[in-house]
């Protein structure tokens, strides 16, 4: 089992998503609803709601707002949203998959090109870097879980495929089909996770030139900050000596 140490970094800094918690609220409230509305309003009888409400979870979300989000795909007349991937080339050639949902087609591909265009980047066709990339499970747990040991082998006996340990966590690939499988089986063994969900893994990456660096991270800032868009990956590495420099 071996893999991109630097994943954290593929996933932009963390400090940065700290501080976006409240539009983060927002963006987990629009996935519960639409995981709701496409299958049972029970999380217990519905994977991807499941999935959207532990996440919420994880991230103190408060439970009356989870539950507005869950009524909020009843209502009559709500708003109704679709998925949507975007996929383009950001400064120094690295390929980045945003994720989005939107209520208004038009305006989200208007916001993500000129994102693209203002920092460096170019937004291409659909499928234009996502052959780089597997959709894989994503299972996330903070240093304080256990030793590189402890969770390799209880990734190993819940049926990972792939875990990456450092100073930050521990990152746990699987198997779409096994996400849930395999989470369930981690959690008795190290507790709540931070973090489960569907991602792009990259089957290779770029190191980040230092010049290319800042403008990098002001396109990704500038997609994230987008109401409609819900994740942006990439396959990019940033070192240890360029993320210092950048503070």
């Amino acid at each position: 089992m071996a893999g991109h140490s630097k994943f954290k970094n593929i996933m932009h800094r963390k400090g940065a998503q700290d501080k976006k918690r409240s539009a983060q609220f927002s963006k987990l409230s629009r996935e519960i609803t639409v995981a709701a509305k496409m299958g049972a309003p029970d999380p217990d009888m519905n994977p991807r709601l499941r999935l959207a409400v532990n996440n919420a979870k994880a991230l103190s979300m408060p439970k009356d707002n989870i539950a507005r989000a869950i009524e909020k795909a009843a209502a009559a007349g709500g708003e109704d949203y679709e998925e949507v991937r975007y996929e383009g080339y950001g400064p120094g050639g690295v390929a980045l998959i945003v994720e989005a949902l939107t209520d208004n087609r038009n305006r989200t591909a208007t916001n993500v090109r000129t994102a693209f265009a203002k920092n460096g980047g170019n937004l291409g066709a659909s499928g234009a870097v996502s052959h780089g990339f597997e959709r894989k499970g994503l299972i996330e747990y903070p240093a304080s879980a256990g030793d590189e040991e402890k969770v390799l082998e209880a990734a190993i006996e819940a049926g990972a495929d792939d875990v990456e340990s450092d100073d930050d966590g521990h990152t746990i690939w699987t198997d779409m089909e096994s996400l849930h499988e395999v989470a369930g089986g981690l959690q008795k063994v190290l507790g709540e996770p931070e973090s489960v969900k569907l991602a792009w893994k990259p089957n290779l990456t770029v190191d980040v030139a230092e010049g290319d660096a800042p403008t990098l991270f002001k396109l990704v800032d500038a997609l994230e900050d987008d109401d409609d868009v819900q994740t942006v990956w990439g396959n990019y590495t940033v070192s240890d000596a360029v993320a210092e420099k950048l503070g």
